[in-house]
């Protein structure tokens, strides 16, 4: 891994207590409450450029999945120079500089032959998805129309290439325009974890006449319909045959396992604000989470959503995950001992050096993600808005 260990006192700052509010050093202004995690890693793996230097899968590429989270965690923190950098960055080199055509490519590194550049111009729907929410929320808080233009460019494309009309379900989000539709065999590739409702909310709104809204009811209806033990695969696929009857399937290529695809299925949920009238439904269907970290004591690696077996101990950004989800249930004890793990997992690693131990880098987005939410850095809203500490510490709205 790139970039230097901060030093111990930096990593203090990350391990607040869940119950506690959030640090703001003596002195700071009250209205811009500092995020020490996000400082941490923009420092680390953010370059000067707005690249994100890591990413899941080669070591110090870059994808759109990691670009797009770093996106909205700048605008969680008003970092703005940040995330003008990140969103130019990722135009030029995803995009080509591009919008009004083609879709961020999901990978870009150093290929075989040594070139930077694009490495799959295949595109991902929920980096995409995340893109323009965060340029949308943008352009809202910080009144900047010109990032809301360059939303609804990306999302025309989102629509043209990365939806399809599933019979029985109405048009539904794929995970990339290639690879994913089977006409042929009449069988559709879908990821639960690519359809956050809150985002999806906030599309709606934006556009009232768009798919938004059926993505968010067939979403659900997904998740009622997939998970017979409460447990969300990573992967499924929808097969209509002769009749014109839809029916879910395992996929074929992935297998009918929930591990770190779907973790972020819980996330989402948790984070779904409760007024929304899908929270409940989605929450009620991943019923199966809960008693199984209860019993184990951390969240496990893999479930095999059909019987509802499960077997592995989670690395700690699952527990990360798992916060706003087991808050949401009720389960306050269970949230603050798992971001308690999270905590202790996250400076346990960014401790170790640089080139040792397993990659940091989801594990810390997750964290990014369940544990500033559990310290009150953002909300969303029912209609899916963004409610950022820094908008809301100086008013009377309730975050």
């Amino acid at each position: 891994m790139p970039g230097s260990v901060h030093q111990s006192v930096a990593l203090a700052l990350t391990m607040l207590v869940i119950t506690l509010p959030v640090a703001i050093p003596a002195g700071a202004d009250q209205c811009q409450p500092q995020w020490p995690m996000w400082e941490q890693f923009a420092e680390r793996w953010v370059q000067a450029d707005g690249r994100v230097l890591e990413s899941s899968l080669e070591p110090h590429h870059s994808s759109s999945e990691g670009q797009s989270y770093a996106l909205f965690f700048s605008l969680v923190a008003n970092d703005r120079d940040r995330f003008e950098r990140i969103w130019r960055w990722s135009v030029e080199n995803l995009a080509g500089n591009d919008l009004d055509h083609q879709l961020p490519a999901w990978l870009w590194g150093k290929g075989k032959d040594g070139v930077w550049q694009r490495q799959d111009t295949n595109a991902a729907s929920d980096a995409d998805l995340w893109f323009a929410y965060a340029l949308l929320e943008a352009s809202r808080l910080w009144g900047r129309p010109d990032y809301r233009a360059e939303a609804h460019q990306l999302l025309a494309n989102v629509i043209a290439q990365e939806t399809a009309d599933l019979p029985g379900l109405g048009t539904m989000l794929l995970p990339g325009p290639v690879g994913f539709e089977h006409s042929e065999e009449r069988l559709w590739r879908l990821n639960p974890s690519y359809q956050p409702l809150p985002l999806l909310r906030r599309l709606a709104a934006e556009q009232p006449a768009g798919p938004w809204s059926n993505i968010a009811e067939a979403s659900t209806v997904v998740l009622q319909r997939t998970t017979p033990h409460g447990f969300a695969a990573d992967w499924l696929s929808y097969r209509v045959d002769e009749t014109g009857e839809g029916r879910f399937e395992i996929d074929p290529f992935k297998g009918g396992v929930g591990s770190y695809d779907a973790i972020r299925v819980y996330l989402w949920a948790g984070m779904t604000s409760a007024a929304d009238p899908l929270a409940s439904p989605s929450l009620q269907a991943l019923h199966g989470m809960e008693p199984a970290t209860r019993t184990r004591g951390v969240p496990p690696e893999h479930v095999e959503v059909a019987s509802g077996e499960a077997e592995g101990d989670a690395p700690f950004g699952f527990s990360a995950a798992l916060v706003p989800y087991l808050s949401a249930k009720g389960k306050t004890r269970l949230a603050e001992h798992q971001a308690k793990r999270a905590r202790q997992g996250l400076e346990k690693a960014l401790a170790a050096p640089a080139d040792q131990g397993p990659p940091v880098y989801y594990n810390y987005m997750l964290s990014l993600f369940g544990l500033g939410w559990a310290d009150g850095h953002y909300r969303f809203a029912a209609d899916g808005n963004l409610q950022p500490l820094w908008n809301t510490a100086c008013s009377d709205t309730t975050r």
